[in-house]
């Protein structure tokens, strides 16, 4: 029985979704000028194992993962004037290079990913109900504005006061407006901007309202789950609930689902602080699974905390479950009903509680060392349930020797520099030189290489 935190009703409670056959989650993507951060990635990968997770519970062809791109707004139009190019030379740039951090990080692709700009005819017809809905206006500026004043629940999801928003919030000054706390649907073209024909004008959508449309047209009016990033709660999805419900009359959505902010040593991530770093920055030292493998060690609610030292133990945490697959290759992903399984769904069924889940991975990891010489099918079905496990997390879907000899960065001893220097040793050992196979071990080591000898074999590992 799953259980999940909503923030909506501020406290757990069991999934049920409207209809078992048809379960639909939406979450808000990208919005494409730039690289994906590591904030980024922290979505990416959170919502990629709730999405696993739902298909494991319902069938994967009974669940619908939409996940949108923001292709214009303020800061496109900015960026694509900087450069001189473009817009949708911009975007189109940035979303092949998103959907490239996404694979490196395991991440399965959503079942549709629109884009905003292909779905004007949407945009347009929400905003043209709301108008007619007596929800918004149209302003002399040939902008349009939801007014706030004519949603009595504006404010469900965030908890926010409209009285208190105008007593301890600066906004926007504009004489357009009816009241300051309206908020823009259309934008009205300005020069040398990208722009559609609109009943208003030629212009182009507010931010909020393109996932009120693209997330009704692809789901429908009132669907099972919508998620984002904690900062996306006020005032975007706000918003959204106030546009959707506006203009269709119908409750939106029945679970909200936030993650946590990521902070850079115990700092908030920002530009201006020189902390902040790219999905691509990262991967040049810690291989992507390694990444994946550190979001999920807090519960994503909670915050997360990037340092070196958390992606190093991470790191460690990986080796120690790869070297456990050693010599079970062959071995298939299967469910053999132990404990640690029971443990494992128990976790996850538990507001998708990954830190625990991932110490039930462990436990089998345990179970391979311990009967690995002395009972190979306990070490073999401990195995296989390892790797079923992994893989509803998007873990262990390397070989272990791929993994193992992976280098952690740019530099360091080839594959075949370090099979060279094995060699060597052999050969020193075969004379009984231990002096010199005990120098090329060590030199090997300095390089962040480790030898193990078993059975007169010698396998290798990077640190």
């Amino acid at each position: 029985m799953l259980v999940v935190y909503n923030s909506l009703t501020k406290q757990k409670e069991v999934f049920n979704p409207i209809d078992p056959q048809n379960v639909r989650m939406y979450v808000c993507g990208m919005t494409v000028y730039d690289f994906c951060h590591i904030g980024h990635a922290r979505v990416l990968v959170v919502f990629d194992v709730i999405y696993r997770y739902l298909c494991k519970l319902y069938g994967a062809e009974k669940v619908t993962y939409i996940r949108n791109v923001t292709d214009i707004d303020d800061k496109i139009i900015q960026r694509a004037n900087e450069n001189g190019e473009d817009f949708s030379q911009l975007t189109g740039r940035f979303i092949e290079a998103m959907h490239e951090d996404a694979a490196a990080l395991g991440v399965l692709p959503p079942n549709q990913e629109p884009c905003a700009t292909a779905h004007m005819q949407q945009i347009i017809e929400m905003i043209e109900a709301l108008i007619k809905n007596g929800k918004a206006y149209a302003a002399d500026n040939g902008d349009v504005y939801y007014s706030i004043n004519h949603f009595k629940d504006y404010g469900q999801l965030s908890g926010k006061k409209l009285e208190d928003l105008r007593a301890g919030e600066r906004v926007e000054v504009d004489e357009a407006k009816r009241d300051p706390l309206d908020f823009v649907l259309w934008k009205a073209a300005k020069p040398d901007e990208p722009s559609w024909p609109s009943p208003w004008g030629k212009g182009r959508p507010g931010w909020h309202i393109e996932c009120s449309a693209m997330s009704t047209h692809c789901l429908g009016n009132h669907f099972d789950i919508h998620g984002g990033g904690m900062d996306l709660q006020f005032p975007h999805h706000e918003n959204e609930i106030a546009q959707s419900e506006g203009a269709t009359g119908e409750k939106f959505v029945n679970v909200w689902l936030h993650n946590g902010f990521v902070r850079v040593d115990e700092e908030k991530m920002s530009k201006s602080l020189g902390n902040f770093f790219t999905i691509r920055e990262v991967i040049k030292t810690f291989a992507p699974e390694v990444i994946r493998y550190f979001i999920l060690t807090s519960h994503y609610r909670s915050p997360l905390n990037y340092s070196e030292t958390n992606l190093n133990n991470a790191r460690a945490a990986l080796t120690t479950l790869y070297t456990a697959l050693k010599g079970m290759e062959d071995v298939e992903a299967a469910n053999h009903g132990s404990v640690s399984v029971d443990k494992f769904y128990k976790a996850m069924d538990d507001d998708f509680n990954t830190p625990e889940a991932l110490t039930h991975l462990f436990e089998l990891a345990k179970e391979i060392n311990k009967h690995r010489q002395t009972d190979v099918q306990k070490a073999t079905e401990a195995a296989a349930e390892l790797k079923f496990l992994a893989a509803q997390l998007g873990l262990l879907q390397q070989s272990p020797d791929s993994f193992l000899k992976a280098g952690s960065g740019e530099g360091g001893l080839s594959d075949a520099e370090i099979e060279a220097l094995i060699q060597k040793r052999n050969e020193a050992r075969a004379n009984k030189d231990w002096a010199e196979s005990d120098r090329i071990r060590d030199e090997l080591k300095e390089q962040g290489v480790i030898l193990e000898d078993n059975a007169g074999q010698t396998s290798w590992r990077r640190e």
